[in-house]
This record gives C-alpha cells, structure tokens and sequence, in this order.
C-alpha cells in the first residue's frame, strides 16, 4: 500500500512538473533564457465572441440587414467595424451601423458584390435568422472627433459607418450636412431613416442628378471634419475638392493598387529567425511559414491585425489605415514590403 502510495506521488509530482515546464516554455519560447518584455508591437488575438442572428431584412435592392445579439458583445463607438467568421471560414469586415447605446445588438450591412472575393455572396446566402456567428471586438480607425460642425459624404454601402456619426453629431448638438449618393434609390438603404433628417441630408441617385455635386466642400469652415466613405472615386474626388487635406478622414473598402514587388529580407529579432519574403507573395505569408500562429485577418491592409513594430529598415507602405505618425516604427505584414533589401521586426 505504501509503494503505491509513494508511486502515485511521484507520477503527480511529475506530471505537475511537466505542466509548469509547458506553461513556462509557452510564456518564453527561449526558455531557460530571460522572459522578454511584452511586445509592444502587433495586435494580439482576441477571444472570439459568439452572437445570433435575430433579424434579417433587406433595406434596399442587394443590401442584407442583420442585426446581432449577445450579452457579451462589448460597448463601441460611431465609426468601429468588427471581423465576422463565415461559415466557410473567411473573415470579413463590416461597420456597425446601429445604436450604440443599445447594449447586447449590433448592426450591419452587407451589400451584394457578385464579382467580388466570394463573402458577400456567401453572406446572403447563408446568413438567416437563428444562426450563430463568430466575430472578434469592435475596432474603429474611423473615429468621430469631438467638433462644433461635420461634413458627411456617402456613397452607396458607405453609409453604413456614416449614419451612427449622424446620431452622435446631432445628440452633441453639432452642426452637420451630408452628401449621399448611389446608383439609384432603390440601391440605398437607409433612406427612411435619414429622412428624419430633413434638409441636412442630400440624397444623390445617379440615375437622377448623375454624379453628385462637390462643389459645396470647397467652402466648408477651416477645421470642419470631413468624413467620407464609398467608392474609391468618390473618395478621391471629395479629397480633391477639400482646401485643406488634413481635415478629411476616409473609410476604404478595397486596397490601393500595389506597385511592383521584390524579394528582401525579414529579420525576426525576438525569435533569431530569418525568413525570405519572395516577390510573388506578402511579408506575412513568409513570416508565417516560421510563426504560424501569428495574427492575421483582412489580408487587405485595412484590419490592423498583422501591425508590427519595425526595428530596422524603410519600410514601403501600401496599407489605408496608419497614420504617418504610426508608419514611424510599424507596418501591415499583409501589404507592406521593404524599400531596401532587409527589414528587422520585433518578432
């Protein structure tokens, strides 16, 4: 009995070496090395959140309306977008567009793109009432600044990271006008609800008045916030017509044409690898062949997801989302690349 006794304790004492072994490898992969400090650099991954699907609508011809509940899903503020798993796996991007004083529901929208990547398609298809998604907490690069007036320019599907500004400029008691177009009405949603708006709101069909008419923003007040989000020409058109180009702030949906591409060095400094990012694919590809559980989502350089800090080497910046400032000592694995010949990464 003693012998078993004393057999069994030495298992469990094993066994329990063995899990604070693993647990302390797993906290510093270079174990027995010091740990290193926390990196400051990238987003870690967050727990994922679980929400039903409670209503499904359709506010305008290929839009889809869905609103998500939850007790867990945390507070945002106008402008935030969240990353929502599909059902086949890929990740998408869509801003919220409901209340965000309505706790426990978000709201999106998805507009139809028959020749896009695949997840609109596959979100109005299979995307109903009852069924449970996957998302990750609200992001927003899109904030609303605290101001005395706003300009708003929508296009189409743009409206939807719009219209949560329209309620918190007016609760403020700010000043504001917004130009929305489209291709017709039929194609916008939300009409009904930015009518309540009155003359604040200029609704812009292109089957009605063609394209819609800038010429307004060239006499906006000096320091007034421009926000703008739609198609890119659009985009490019009101920043253009903006005296001041420090007072627009843009929401893209689709990446900036990349320019041409060659291979280079990446340095993981904080684990002593070197990878080889080839010309044909992105920095993050190759990094993950030697860190696969590295962070990614939107591969698109709107996300933020695979930010890094940059130790050493120029940095050529292809993304929509950092700031100059930010540009300083980070970059997006999934778009950006060296202008020289090697990069050094806090990794």
């Amino acid at each position: 009995m003693r012998r078993t006794l004393a057999v069994t304790a030495v298992a469990g004492a094993a066994w329990a070496a063995r899990r604070a072994l693993g647990r302390r490898i797993a906290k510093s992969p270079l174990w027995p090395l010091p740990a290193l400090d926390t990196p400051v650099s990238g987003y870690s991954p967050r727990r994922p959140l679980r929400a039903l699907i409670v209503s499904r609508t359709e506010p305008a011809e290929g839009v889809l309306r869905l609103v998500l509940e939850s007790p867990e899903l945390p507070a945002w503020t106008p402008g935030a977008h969240v990353d929502i798993t599909l059902p086949s796996g890929l990740v998408r991007q869509y801003s919220l567009c409901g209340d965000p004083a309505q706790a426990g529901a978000y709201t999106i929208a998805i507009r139809l793109v028959e020749d896009g990547r695949g997840g609109s398609r596959e979100a109005h298809a299979q995307l109903v009432e009852g069924a449970e998604l996957e998302l990750r907490p609200p992001r927003n690069r899109f904030e609303l600044v605290p101001a005395p007036s706003y300009a708003f320019v929508a296009g189409g599907i743009g409206i939807t990271p719009i219209l949560p500004m329209l309620r918190a400029a007016t609760a403020a008691g700010a000043d504001w006008t917004l130009l929305y177009g489209g291709r017709s009405r039929a194609s916008m949603p939300f009409l009904a609800e930015l009518a309540e708006y009155g003359d604040r709101v200029t609704v812009l069909p292109e089957d009605e008045v063609g394209l819609p008419d800038l010429a307004p923003l060239a006499g906006i007040r000096p320091g007034t916030p421009v926000y703008c989000c739609g198609p890119e020409p659009l985009m490019r058109a009101v920043a253009a017509a903006v005296p001041d180009p420090a007072q627009v702030r843009l929401e893209r949906f689709v990446p900036s044409a990349p320019g041409p591409a060659r291979p280079f060095t990446v340095e993981l400094r904080r684990s002593g690898r070197t990878v080889e990012v080839g010309a044909a694919e992105s920095a993050l590809a190759a990094v993950r062949r030697e860190l696969p559980d590295t962070p990614y989502s939107c591969e698109q350089g709107f996300c933020g997801t695979c930010r890094h800090r940059v130790l050493v080497g120029e940095v050529d910046h292809r993304d929509e989302l950092l700031s100059d400032q930010e540009r300083a000592d980070a970059m997006l694995l999934c778009v950006s690349r060296a202008k020289g010949d090697r990069l050094a990464l806090d990794l």
